[in-house]
């Protein structure tokens, strides 16, 4: 069983599954995220969908690549959570399952490709509080909770 984030399903509301991978990436006591800024503002972990055909691994790179401008290395799967949600650039209700990995960022090739989004280096003790999504929160406060117990 899958942990649940966020809000419940509504009963009688059609939801499509969709997986995707995302990325803890670490450097120091910072990790790399993206904000989306449109439709509205939103803090996350680097990632997105698995494309038919596609593996986990590769989409991780891919959607890294494509929402920082980074290249990674190391993937490492370290858990999964699912939440429910409205993804309104897909005019779509979505069970979403998200794969999370810990990467090591190697090296920014340039800005993001993917449109409205930025990248941007932010305190771990940070992240775990302003996250936009509680799977992404409890993933980045379990790290943070990781590298203080050093």
């Amino acid at each position: 069983m899958i942990r649940r984030f966020g809000e419940s399903p509504e009963p009688g509301r059609r939801y499509t599954r969709r997986v995707g991978a995302y990325a803890l990436l670490p450097r120091g006591s910072d990790l790399l995220l993206t904000s989306q800024y449109d439709p509205d503002p939103d803090l996350q972990l680097p990632g997105g969908g698995i494309d038919p055909g596609e593996s986990p691994v590769a989409a991780l790179h891919r959607e890294v690549y494509e929402e920082t401008g980074w290249l990674i290395a190391a993937p490492r799967r370290i858990g999964a959570f699912r939440r429910f949600a409205y993804m309104p650039e897909y005019n779509l209700w979505a069970e979403k399952i998200c794969l999370i990995y810990r990467a090591r960022p190697v090296r920014r090739i340039g800005p993001p490709t993917e449109p409205d989004h930025a990248a941007l280096w932010m305190p771990a003790h940070s992240a775990a509080q302003l996250l936009g999504n509680a799977g992404d929160r409890h993933f980045a406060a379990r790290h943070l909770a990781r590298i203080t117990a050093r």
